[in-house]
């Protein structure tokens, strides 16, 4: 049973870490967002890039070094994936700020609960995006 757990582990280890540091990248993104609107009182829009930014540099370290296990630190490398990770979250930063938005000043719903739902969509799609353009394996 152990040995079970711990081969599907092994062959799940990508998805694992990547659930679990997007989570931490979500945690991020939510607390930065929080302490600036509810604490700072910024206006939620500008919260939310604040905090977008943040939790992007904060992203792409861990997948990086974690998800990923990325090591290649050449110059050319590091910035060409921190360029892609930077477009790609840009991607998915307009269609967080396109539900706010809509869910917000439109519907009327609470920011805080739709910025979490939001988060759920984008952790999904910033997954795509980091395994299959930024820190895709090379073909040996």
């Amino acid at each position: 049973m152990i040995d079970t757990i711990r081969a599907l582990l092994r062959k799940h280890r990508e998805l694992i870490s990547y659930v679990f540091w997007g989570v931490m990248t979500t945690a991020v993104n939510y607390v930065t967002y929080l302490l600036l609107t509810k604490g700072l009182h910024v206006y939620y829009l500008t919260s939310n890039i604040i905090a977008w930014t943040v939790s992007v540099l904060f992203a792409y370290f861990v997948n990086k070094l974690f998800v990923f296990q990325s090591k290649d630190w050449a110059w050319r490398v590091a910035l060409r994936e921190l360029w892609q990770m930077v477009a790609s979250r840009l991607f998915s930063l307009g269609l967080e700020m396109g539900i706010l938005w809509l869910f917000v000043d439109k519907l009327h719903y609470n920011d805080a609960a739709v910025k979490l739902c939001a988060n759920v969509v984008v952790v999904v799609v910033n997954y795509v995006l980091s395994k299959f353009i930024i820190f895709r394996k090379k073909a040996d």
